[in-house]
């Protein structure tokens, strides 16, 4: 295991970023995946965000 250790320091690391996800005001979920979609106004949130930080 000691061979490997780039994999054990970056275990500890998020892999998604959830910061700025609509995820806050869940309007409903998905019958069979209990997907969460998000309200009309938290996908706008987000679309704008991305329009404004677009690269």
């Amino acid at each position: 295991m000691s061979q490997n250790k780039y994999k054990e320091k970056n275990l500890s690391k998020p892999i998604e970023n959830h910061k700025t996800a609509p995820l806050a005001n869940i309007e409903d979920l998905k019958p069979e995946s209990l997907v969460p979609i998000p309200n009309k106004i938290e996908v706008e949130n987000a679309k704008d965000w991305v329009d404004i930080n677009e690269k």
